[in-house]
């Protein structure tokens, strides 16, 4: 165990297992005590490397990350401090790790629950080799104005409050760390504050005992008084009592122990921490705190007198000339985080993106303001998340329904078409997932399944003008335009595309008005007369009902079905549709194990 002052304002700490607030609260500790160097060296996280973003006053700096104890032990050797988050489970295996490195003095457990067989290795191991444990199921430890751990004395707010951005006078030790805060508080109101403040913690098996850090404290020159929090529950303040007898504490001593009240329970009473439960009269409140008394500290009544017993302690040893008054200081601002400041109503920050279609803030996501359990239990299916998704608004069932039997009809139309053929090319390449499937939808276009879209447009436009079937076809031949959604390669007039017909047989079953789709059949009859392969096709068909869609279901304004048209969600349709064939071609020439594709010779015209 040490035997002085464990940290300084140079100290710097490796943390294990990152978390992000207790790092950002000793980082700005660090600015606010106007140290020059960040307290934290390094970040460990196992699996991990790279770096963390944080703060250091106005100035983000990125400290590194090493994945594991040993790697950030060997790039940070003035690092002598270990600074614990791990999980109960992981704890001890990890504090061990750290112990082992030669760099390190300081281990500190923050973890509640590490088995006592570990704690006990831990301990053995660190006394053996001189080295220092505070914890397990300990908030840390402070050195005022130097370096603190973690989420000791809590917010800024209370630190500046405590006097903690500062040196005092008070060494001070205790079992709990929700009483050190309590205790920073007091001892700041009647005191110069403190120099040191350890919270040992809170296991049956702490790391270190209150009379190691007061052994300690009467070590540190600047250190001119003690206070010590004990608690009810083992026998560590008894070697306290030891020391102060035998004359190895030399400093005004404050102690007192908690739990007195346990005596006004009929049975034996387990109080917070799991150390704290009395097993016999030696280890009552009241006993302790007579054996300290007896042993020459001053123990008040009750810990109402506590601050009393603290305040004429300092009071004398000022009187004696002992303490020097404490020059204040004005510490320098801490920068306020965006989103603190936000909450606080202090500033106002504009938003980077609008989302209007979905909600994540909840519980469980929401769709267009539905909730996704909501979706589920009333068995909806993929056509109503689209139309939450989509079009912001619950359709009715024969629209979903039609926007599903577009998605099946659509969603593959065999491995020769040029997007499925790109994505098998891509997929024999070795290519992932992925660049299979963007390979094959990146085709998608004017030429290749893009035609929705178009087909809608022109179709609304000319029948919105009033164009006969006639007028609306020559107009588009004299702007040298093929009409959208007119024309099929292999299809004619005496053997349609099923998928045509099977939309058209819904429609007219289902929606109020096919006006749009009639006229779109009006053109093809026209069309046909030219051509016996200018048929309806199926983007024609898709585009020309979605439109009867969105007007037969006075659900969307005239500027909104514009609107529709124009973005392109009807290319939406054939995409999302499409890429389930796509992703099929994928996994079926991976599983088929199809080498890597050459086109052959014979199928390219070589000429000059």
């Amino acid at each position: 165990m040490a035997t002085g002052q464990l940290f300084s304002r140079t100290t710097q700490a490796l943390f294990y297992n990152y978390k992000q607030l207790p790092i950002q609260r000793m980082l700005d500790f660090d600015f606010l005590c106007g140290r020059e160097t960040p307290s934290v060296a390094g970040i460990i996280n196992p699996g991990s490397e790279g770096f963390q973003k944080l703060f250091f006053g106005q100035e983000e700096i990125a400290i590194p990350v090493h994945s594991t104890v040993e790697a950030a032990c060997a790039t940070h050797p003035t690092a002598d401090v270990f600074i614990n988050f791990a999980s109960y489970r992981s704890a001890a295996a990890s504090s061990m790790a750290a112990l082992k490195q030669p760099t390190i003095r300081v281990v500190a457990i923050i973890a509640e629950g590490v088995p006592e067989s570990d704690a006990k290795q831990l301990i053995a191991y660190a006394r053996a080799n001189n080295k220092v444990v505070i914890g397990p199921a300990t908030v840390g430890g402070i050195q005022a104005g130097a370096f603190k751990i973690g989420d000791t004395a809590g917010t800024l707010d209370n630190i500046i409050h405590c006097k903690l951005h500062r040196p005092g006078s008070v060494g001070f030790v205790s079992k709990s760390g929700g009483m050190s805060n309590e205790l920073y508080n007091t001892i700041a109101r009647v005191t110069d504050g403190i120099y040191e403040g350890i919270a040992i913690g809170g296991d049956v098996f702490p790391g270190s005992t209150l009379s190691d850090h007061v052994l300690r404290f009467n070590n540190i020159p600047q250190v001119k008084m003690i206070v010590v929090l004990g608690e009810l529950g083992g026998r560590d303040e008894y070697s306290l009592v030891e020391a102060l007898k035998q004359g190895k504490v030399t400093k005004p001593v404050v102690a007192w122990v908690s739990g007195t009240c346990a005596r006004l329970f009929k049975s034996e009473v387990q109080f917070g921490h799991a150390g704290a439960k009395s097993g016999g009269e030696m280890e009552s409140a009241q006993a302790k705190n007579q054996a300290l008394r007896d042993a020459g500290a001053a123990v008040p009544t009750s810990y109402e007198a506590f601050e009393i017993s603290i305040k004429e302690t300092f009071e004398k040893l000022a009187e004696e000339g002992k303490i020097a008054p404490v020059k204040e200081t004005t510490p320098p601002q801490i920068p306020e985080d965006l989103n603190t400041a936000i909450k606080s109503g202090k500033v106002r920050a504009p938003t980077h993106i609008i989302s209007t279609i979905s909600d994540d803030r909840g519980e469980e996501p929401c769709y267009a303001g539905v909730p996704m359990s909501s979706i589920v239990e009333q068995g909806l299916g993929v056509g109503d998340v689209i139309s939450l998704l989509w079009f912001k608004r619950s359709l009715p069932r024969y629209c979903t329904k039609f926007i599903e039997i577009c998605i099946m009809l659509c969603a593959d139309h065999g491995p020769c078409v040029s997007g499925a053929h790109n994505t098998i090319v891509t997929a024999r390449a070795g290519k992932d997932l992925v660049s299979c499937l963007v390979s094959g939808l990146l085709t998608i276009g004017p030429r290749f399944g893009g035609a929705i879209d178009d087909a809608a447009r022109y179709f609304k436009d000319a029948y919105d003008r009033g164009l006969t079937p006639y007028e609306f076809v020559e107009s588009m031949k004299k702007k040298g335009i093929r009409v959208p959604g007119i024309g099929h390669r292999i299809k004619r007039g005496d053997n349609r595309d099923k998928r045509v017909e099977l939309l058209q047989l819904f429609a007219r079953t289902n929606f109020p008005s096919v006006k749009y789709m009639e006229y779109a059949v009006q053109v093809e009859t026209y069309t046909l007369s030219k051509a016996n392969n200018l048929v309806l096709n199926v983007d024609g068909a898709i585009g020309s009902l979605f439109l009867d869609l969105l007007a037969g279901s006075g659900m969307f304004t005239k500027q909104e079905i514009d609107e529709i048209v124009e973005i392109g969600y009807l290319n939406g349709l054939f995409v999302l549709a499409r890429s389930i064939g796509l992703i099929g071609h994928t996994f079926d020439q991976k599983r088929l194990k199809q080498p890597l594709y050459r086109h052959p010779w014979e199928d390219v015209l070589y000429t000059k």
